[in-house]
């Protein structure tokens, strides 16, 4: 879903404070391997139903070498039989334990894709645009050195994309200059998102500017819909469908988003002693909103974050990952990958939202999210619709996280550097 961006943007509407937060380095997060049977939590697992998840995963990750034979395998597997399910995990996969700072357990949090209601045209009824990328978003892929550098010169590439000029320091006609220090991304990008003006590449509009107005004549509206908060927190999940008036349905999924990170309205709220912790779920949130309409918008700017959104097929599966394949409801998860591998097997024992009871299952890592940050660090996909919504707004437990990797695989051979 690339739930806000990459994307996907998760639930964690508290755990994303309102400065950016910083990342463990890695050298304070330990993998300790261990064999599936041995761990306690293991026999609660439901392994059977986790398989059509690594199926899905299998069509991104076959062609890579680590995972060739194991996806071939889990392909030929009876789905029906659980014993041979059981033993597959078990043989064919190490769990490698996280822990960060010797700490065993982290934030667990929820996300859902949302239904909201709309129409192909505006009216009084639906009077909030859905948006497209707008034209004049521009794009720059940069390294380690050249994000620190004092300024590039730039030139226009493919599409929207554009590529530094080595060694220059002033631009000719048809370059630009760009002043990495003027933007403010997400801490784990590389990109940098903007917009030309004059012979410069300044920082893309921000939410509070874009509502005003600006940036936004050459985006196109895909849809309009009838509630404010309802497409705000389409932008927090990244996906989502909008029933049109005949009955029929568009989905939208992340597409680009404006390079401002992404700030939490449920920690503002509490902040500002307008709500508890305990009531800043998506539910006390819109809760609140609705007390006080008049203060909406000025709320939602404190997030300068926005997603534009493209329309995508209804294939009948859940919206795409980070990954690039389809999230199976109840068993992928988003994750860092700076941690956790796209596409792994991931134990994860926590909690049920509000409870104690305990929710143990064999997930997924196939999203990632702007506020999914850290090692033991998760948000769970309950999936589509206003049940999956209650879940997810009150999901935040505690968990813990064992990534299963093939036999002979050690987790630096599969994460970044």
């Amino acid at each position: 879903m690339k739930r806000l961006f990459a994307l996907a943007l998760p639930l964690a509407l508290l755990a994303a404070c309102s400065t950016t937060p910083t990342a463990p380095p890695k050298a304070t997060v330990d993998y300790r391997p261990a064999a599936l049977s041995a761990i306690p939590d293991w026999g609660r697992a439901q392994q059977l139903d986790s398989l059509t998840a690594l199926r899905q995963s299998c069509k991104a990750l076959a062609r890579k070498p680590q995972w060739s034979d194991t996806c071939r395998d889990a392909a030929a597997l009876d789905a029906a039989d659980g014993d041979a399910v059981r033993r597959f995990f078990e043989t064919r996969f190490t769990a490698w334990k996280i822990e960060d700072q010797a700490r065993d357990t982290g934030l667990i949090t929820g996300y859902y894709e949302p239904l909201l209601a709309g129409s192909r045209v505006k009216s009084a009824r639906t009077p909030y645009p859905v948006y497209g990328v707008p034209a004049d978003l521009v794009t720059l892929d940069v390294g380690a050195a050249e994000r620190n550098a004092a300024q590039l010169v730039v030139r226009r590439a493919a599409g929207n994309k554009l590529a530094v000029v080595p060694g220059k320091s002033e631009p000719s006609a048809g370059e630009y200059r760009l002043v990495p220090a003027d933007f403010k991304p997400d801490a784990r990008t590389t990109r940098l998102r903007g917009r030309v003006a004059g012979d410069r590449v300044l920082p893309y509009y921000s939410r509070a500017e874009l509502e005003a107005g600006q940036g936004l004549a050459g985006a196109p509206v895909l849809a309009w819909v009838e509630d404010a908060t309802e497409l705000f927190f389409l932008q927090v999940q990244g996906s989502g469908r909008i029933q049109l008036e005949d009955g029929s349905f568009l989905r939208v999924g992340y597409a680009e988003q404006n390079g401002h990170g992404y700030q939490s309205i449920g920690k503002v709220l509490i902040e500002r002693g307008e709500l508890t912790v305990a009531d800043a779920s998506m539910q006390g949130i819109q809760a609140w909103i609705k007390a006080h309409p008049e203060r909406r918008q000025e709320l939602f700017n404190q997030n300068p974050s926005y997603v534009f959104f493209r329309p995508l097929a209804d294939t009948g599966s859940g919206p795409l990952g980070a990954l690039g394949v389809p999230l199976t409801d109840g068993y992928s998860i988003a994750i860092d990958p700076r941690y956790v591998p796209l596409g792994a097997p991931v134990l994860l024992s926590t909690t049920w939202p509000l409870s104690s009871e305990p929710l143990v299952r064999l997930m997924h890592a196939q999203d990632t999210g702007g506020a999914i940050r850290g090692a033991v660090r998760a948000d769970f996909f309950w999936g589509f619709g206003s049940e999956a919504g209650l879940y997810a707004g009150r999901m935040k437990q505690q968990g813990r996280l064992w990534i299963l990797l093939p036999n002979g695989v050690r987790p630096h051979e599969v994460l970044p550097v």
